[in-house]
């Protein structure tokens, strides 16, 4: 009988003594509280962006309905943040492990904030992109992600700074590693330099139709930190280096105002000259009053020009050189078909004709005979 009391003593005793000194029975009681706090928060969710999407459905931004789409994963994590501390405040430790849980519960409410923080960068863009049209997309996009890894650095420091790490000579030791690491990476930092300064500078955009001289001519697909990609019309996709753009001259398409026509038109010799004066002031006439033309004539530009251009061989070459109002592909092509049917219309009208190479051979007539036989001096 006194063997089992005294079993029974030093049960009680482990159990009061337990896991670090704490109480089997208040330990229990803790997990309990954290797993409720666990199954809890799904429904704590559930409920809060319930009751928050009833108020943003009354308002008419977008930017409310942002935030509350990206806070759920927070609000998941906030009930387990509560249901710790509630737990751990319930059991009674000594002041050494008090101590590490109260580090414990700061670094998770550092984690709860920062992440908040993380997510609301997402509802932020809808502010920052009102400036696209001052900035670009790709230096929007690049504002965002540079953002959310301020957001995550500033959070690492903090956690850090809680348990007693010092970030000044870790700081002192990445620079020195930077510093090796940027002898032997020149070319990275070379074209990370060269993608900011296309931004900057705009000199192109995703979906510009660009031309790098030596390199690709295509549509720009993305702008990276280290390189561009653009899309040939092949649509093979070409990588190219953004140093690149501050070593070859760029030609950047989609910008310009207008397309340019240049034909020359050969006429056959036989044309007469009053057939000639016809057909150009035809032309002229067709151009300078169709609406789908430039005419903006100027002292220092004139967008039309139909003038006899030079004698070839076998054509008399006629200029004619217009500006189309639209720069798309597919309407270009189609005003510079109607012309073509207009020039070659206007062209048979007149009785002309085409000129094409061509060679006359002239046989000059000999006298008929003997012909005379050349004998060599001997």
């Amino acid at each position: 009988m006194s063997s089992f009391n005294n079993f029974l003593d030093l049960f009680q005793d482990v159990w009061k003594q337990g896991l670090f000194g704490i109480n089997i029975s208040e330990l229990i009681i803790g997990l309990l509280i954290i797993l409720f706090f666990y199954v809890l928060r799904s429904f704590f969710a559930r409920f809060i962006i319930g009751r928050l999407y009833k108020i943003v459905k009354r308002t008419k931004t977008d930017i409310d309905d942002a935030v509350i789409e990206v806070i759920e994963g927070p609000l998941k994590f906030l009930p387990v943040v509560i249901g710790f501390f509630i737990a751990t405040s319930y059991i009674d430790m000594k002041p050494d492990l008090l101590s590490f849980v109260e580090k414990l519960n700061r670094t998770l409410i550092t984690i709860f904030i920062f992440w908040l923080l993380h997510q609301l960068v997402v509802p932020f863009s809808f502010v920052i992109k009102r400036f696209e049209d001052k900035l670009t997309t790709a230096l929007v996009d690049w504002t965002l992600k540079g953002l959310k890894i301020l957001v995550i650095i500033l959070g690492a420091v903090a956690i850090l700074e809680l348990w007693g790490i010092q970030v000044g000579p870790i700081i002192a030791g990445l620079g020195l590693f930077g510093v090796a690491v940027a002898l032997g990476a020149q070319d990275l930092f070379k074209n990370l330099i060269s993608g900011i300064m296309i931004l900057l500078e705009r000199r192109f955009s995703i979906g510009d139709v660009i031309r790098v001289s030596g390199e690709a001519e295509g549509i720009v697909e993305k702008i990276g930190f280290r390189s561009t990609l653009i899309r040939q019309f092949d649509s093979n996709l070409v990588m190219v280096p953004n140093f690149k753009f501050s070593e070859q001259s760029v030609t950047n398409y989609t910008r310009r105002k207008n397309r340019r026509i240049r034909w020359l038109i050969g006429l056959e010799y036989r044309t007469n000259l009053q057939q000639i004066k016809k057909i150009r002031d035809n032309i002229d006439k067709y151009i300078t009053s169709d609406s789908d033309f430039l005419n903006d004539n100027s002292d220092y530009f004139k967008s039309c020009f139909v003038r006899i251009d030079s004698f070839s061989d076998s054509s008399i070459d006629m200029l004619v050189q217009c500006f189309t109002k639209h720069s798309d592909w597919d309407k270009y092509i189609l005003v510079k078909e109607k012309l073509a049917i207009k020039i070659k219309e206007i062209v048979e009208n007149e009785n002309a004709g085409f000129a094409f190479p061509s060679q006359s051979i002239y046989v000059e007539n000999l006298p008929v005979g003997k012909p005379e036989v050349y004998n060599p001096p001997k």
